[in-house]
């Protein structure tokens, strides 16, 4: 589908006015904010224990196995692609440090992997929005932890489909097991549930 120049120009204005509203609200309300094809998504509820801890021991373990080079992020910037008018933090990226070197956003495309730990509180955000915005955006790996059922699911192989680019590949997994992420393997061991 081609998009009319007066379309693309009013979806560019709509993302920057978009964009300029999530950073002016960053350090007035809580919670994280991101941006997708639908709007504007806003997590207000503070990650729970088991979120947060999931997350550390996955960073902990890829940077164990993974080289020098390469590291687990969880902080900030976020990633974005203006021309698709999306903006996404992913909970733990896999990115080499030197494309860190960066003012601003990081470019999606530099991402060897997306890890998301599904939030209690929206997890259609994880298993939905997200599995359609990453491959979109051209993250090779996206890695799905969810809590709740103490399962996940990795998503590899980026191939065109009439909705758009899609995740080919799915394997699934449950807590206990090994999971390969990108070229890595850790263990899944130990990882906790929500209650």
């Amino acid at each position: 589908m081609t998009m009319a120049p007066d379309d693309a120009r009013r979806d560019a204005l709509l993302y920057q006015a978009m964009r300029e509203f999530v950073q002016s609200m960053d350090d007035t309300l809580p919670g994280k904010f991101e941006i997708t094809k639908e709007g504007i998504v806003h997590d207000m509820m503070a990650p729970a224990g088991p979120h947060e801890l999931t997350t550390l021991r996955v960073r902990k373990r890829l940077e164990k196995v993974m080289p020098e080079e390469l590291v687990a992020h969880t902080g900030t910037p976020d990633v974005e692609s203006q021309a698709e008018g999306i903006m996404r933090h992913p909970d733990v990226m896999v990115i080499a440090e030197a494309d860190m070197e960066v003012e601003g956003s990081f470019d999606p495309r530099a991402l060897i992997a997306a890890i998301e730990v599904v939030s209690r509180s929206n997890p259609d955000n994880d298993w939905v929005s997200k599995m359609r915005d990453y491959p979109l955006l051209g993250v090779p790996v996206y890695v799905i932890f969810d809590p709740r059922s103490g399962s996940g699911a990795v998503l590899t192989d980026i191939h065109p489909t009439p909705s758009g680019p899609r995740y080919a590949t799915r394997k699934e997994f449950v807590y206990g097991e090994d999971v390969t992420i990108g070229e890595w393997t850790i263990t899944t061991q130990d990882l906790p549930r929500y209650p």
